[in-house]
């Protein structure tokens, strides 16, 4: 259709409803967000009547071009009946018909599941004319037909569910050649131009403090005592920094070192250094793995191939931290999920009742459980002989 003009109509054999918020050329009405028309970069024209939704792109349909018109579900009559399945008209104005269809999945990573729903944004290179569509409940797509050619495939976390890549969003690209239909998997994370700082530190135990930052970490990023610095003030002594790590790494080995625990003091202390090698060990094999067991549907699949990202981690030192003190945490070099690092400080304050140590949580066990009763200031666990 060439000379294509006016406006694509849906008919529905329904009168329609317009909703709650009326179409003002935003893209926030109800009746806009269920329009995704490609390609254009302005918000589309929506009007309704009575039992016709009409669509046009506001600058007019343009020559030599390839047009998509997909009406998503939830179009509801006025009885408050929602259409629970879509549409999509596809034409051309002068360009060769669309034979391509891209497929693939979108992974919500700060989330830490597949993409319910993400924005999918296909530029056809060099023209730069953006296609979109939306995933299904799955966090996968199967959009098309569209031109041939390369596409520069974004993955997008539409916070605002404006249809539009904003700063903002968590999104994730890649380039698609004009021979392939298969995208890879899109792994959507924050994109920030400048590293993760500290936002609080806190307490953990008697030898450990909680680090959380203003975004998530690197999750390939390794970490050894040289990125973390602790001065007990107010006279700056030093305290040696034993590790840091993501949170859910350092509690993998808390957990097995409490497995591995017997059931005395005695035989914690003689089998803890193995324990803490093994527990080590094991949990770098996990990270390695996507730090998640193996599931057996397709999407924990998809999740299980890359760690989880986390915006924590556990700073642990080689001396007990005093009740009432303050220390000044120092770490440097930690980079966020676009590899920019940055230095940040913090103050990490501790209450007057201490927390309790690593050992006193292990599960079973209490403090003084390894001694006698009567030295615990019990009485004799053995009840004395009746009188006569």
């Amino acid at each position: 259709m060439p000379r294509f003009k006016g406006a694509v109509e849906f008919r529905f054999d329904e009168v329609i409803s317009e909703g709650s918020q009326a179409s003002q050329g935003l893209g926030t009405s109800d009746l806009e967000r269920l329009i995704v028309l490609s390609p254009t970069t302005e918000v589309p024209r929506v009007s309704w009547k009575r039992t016709t939704l009409a669509v046009e792109p506001r600058e007019g349909w343009q020559p030599n071009r390839v047009y998509r018109i997909e009406l998503r579900p939830g179009v509801m009559d006025i009885r408050r009946n929602r259409l629970d399945s879509g549409a999509v008209v596809t034409f051309t104005t002068g360009a060769p018909l669309p034979t391509l269809r891209l497929r693939g999945s979108v992974v919500d990573w700060q989330a830490g599941h597949m993409a319910r729903p993400g924005m999918i944004e296909a530029i056809l290179l060099p023209d730069s004319l953006p296609y979109r569509t939306l995933t299904d409940s799955s966090g996968s797509f199967s959009f098309g037909p569209l031109p041939r050619g390369t596409y520069l495939v974004y993955g997008v976390i539409d916070q605002n569910k404006n249809l539009r890549r904003e700063s903002r969003d968590n999104w994730d690209s890649v380039r698609v050649q004009p021979d392939s239909e298969q995208v890879a998997v899109l792994w959507a994370a924050p994109h920030d131009t400048l590293g993760p700082r500290l936002q609080s530190v806190s307490p953990a135990d008697s030898t450990a403090a909680e680090l959380t930052f203003s975004q998530p970490i690197d999750p390939y990023q390794e970490f050894d005592s040289t990125n973390a610095r602790v001065r007990l003030l107010p006279d700056s002594t030093p305290v040696p920094v034993v590790s840091l790590l993501p949170k859910s790494i350092d509690d993998r080995i808390q957990s097995d070192l409490r497995k591995a625990a017997d059931t005395t003091r005695s035989a914690l202390d003689t089998s803890r250094s193995a324990a803490l090698d093994s527990a080590r060990a094991s949990a770098a094999e996990r990270l390695k793995s996507g730090g998640r067991p193996a599931q057996k549907d397709s999407s924990n699949a998809i999740l299980a191939t890359r760690p989880v990202l986390t915006d924590r981690m556990v700073l642990r030192v080689g001396t007990v931290l005093k009740p009432g003190a303050k220390y000044q945490v120092e770490v440097r070099g930690i980079r966020n999920v676009s590899r920019v690092p940055a230095d940040s400080r913090s103050l990490l304050t501790i209450p007057e009742t201490p927390p309790p140590s690593p050992a006193d949580s292990v599960k079973g066990v209490s403090p003084d459980s390894t001694k006698p009763d009567s030295i615990r200031g019990r009485p004799d666990s053995v009840p004395a002989p009746p009188k006569p």
